[in-house]
């Protein structure tokens, strides 16, 4: 597994190689309400509209600890098979979703990132209520190569575990 993290969180980047076709794991990734099967943060995902596509609206739960918030997004890129983004709108981060083709399988790599940085709201909610901007990029980063390898797991075959809630 590879990632990068830059020291002010504004990209955070984790890859894996996954021995399974890509149409599988695309197929898995675009599937967002299963994202809480593999992410530490997601709880639930609900997707408004219809099938997955450039455009399509979904609200995400998300927690740490005891500390539960909803994020809005709205999915934009969507190449099948390649790439697949989303914009949360109360913090402006895009977060995505790269396969690649290999020998073996398929490489993911999943990214986080804020070209135009984040809104003063999600500033101040990370400084005050999840820990500061290093140590929450820190956990996402760790929490992004926990998803990967949980993917991993379920796209080779194995079963991929729920955590205690």
């Amino acid at each position: 597994m590879s990632e990068k993290n830059d020291a002010t969180g504004s990209l955070l980047e984790a890859s894996i190689e996954i021995e399974a076709p890509q149409d599988a794991v695309w197929a898995m990734i675009t599937d967002v309400t299963r994202m809480s099967s593999w992410s530490p943060q997601v709880v639930r995902t609900v997707v408004f509209g219809g099938p997955l596509r450039r455009g399509t609206r979904f609200l995400n739960l998300n927690r740490q600890g005891w500390k539960h918030w909803p994020t809005n997004a709205r999915v934009v890129r969507f190449t099948p098979h390649r790439d697949f983004a989303f914009r949360i709108a109360e913090n402006h981060s895009i977060w995505s979703f790269e396969l690649t083709p290999t020998e073996t399988g398929t490489r993911v790599t999943q990214r986080r990132e804020t070209p135009e940085g984040t809104s003063l709201v999600s500033r101040t909610l990370v400084r005050i209520a999840l820990g500061g901007q290093e140590p929450f990029s820190a956990e996402m980063l760790a929490g992004m190569r926990e998803t990967l390898g949980r993917l991993k797991v379920e796209a080779e075959g194995g079963v991929s575990g729920n955590r205690a809630a």
